[in-house]
């Protein structure tokens, strides 16, 4: 399956002119995420991109087989963008969806998928005056997880916050919760580091 050069064009295009509205600091993942939401706004399809753009974080963090596609540096681009679409399509993802996911394969950027969801969800929060909580765990949440972890920051003043998730393995357990500039690291990784920096400096 093969993105159709003109949505790709398109796509291309929004991409350049929402790269001038975009702070300095803004890089390939928020000119890709300011992108679909201009081209999604356009099409009155929003709120299901947002939520198709959720579905997308959760498989790349649940579904070790396609962060293996999407990250290799090995697969042809050709065959990767295959493969991926597939891969969605066979999830029941949207053609909107399937079709960004072409451009980036496309432009060989696959492997920056997981960082455009992410910067895409900050994107939509920030529009919409939504506080985001960017939450790290060695594993994925459950729900009954999620559910505390919500009303724990209900209970510290965050009431309409959306919690966005991310997996890194290396953390080994526990969780990082970043609001902002405020960082609650509570993984068992800082931990051991916290313990073997103390008995350096009791050596």
């Amino acid at each position: 399956m093969v993105v159709p050069w003109r949505v790709a064009r398109k796509m291309e295009t929004h991409v350049a002119s929402e790269a001038t509205t975009i702070a300095k600091g803004g890089g390939l993942a928020d000119r890709y995420a300011a992108a679909l939401y201009a081209h999604a706004d356009e099409s009155n399809a929003l709120d299901a991109v947002v939520s198709e753009m959720e579905s997308l974080g959760r498989l790349i963090d649940e579904s070790a087989d396609f962060r293996r596609l999407i990250e290799s540096p090995l697969i042809d681009v050709t065959l990767g963008t295959k493969a991926a679409l597939a891969v969605l399509e066979q999830q029941g993802f949207g053609k909107q969806i399937r079709d960004f996911v072409g451009v980036i394969s496309t432009n060989r950027r696959l492997r920056a998928l997981r960082e455009i969801v992410t910067a895409f969800s900050t994107l939509v929060a920030d529009r919409r005056g939504i506080i985001t909580a960017q939450v790290t765990t060695a594993v994925p949440m459950l729900d009954r997880q999620r559910t505390a972890l919500r009303a724990r920051l209900i209970e510290a003043g965050y009431g309409n916050v959306n919690i966005q998730e991310q997996v890194q393995p290396d953390m080994l357990g526990g969780m990082i919760v970043r609001i902002g500039a405020r960082l609650y690291d509570t993984s068992l990784k800082s931990r051991l580091q916290r313990l073997q920096y103390a008995m350096k400096g009791a050596a």
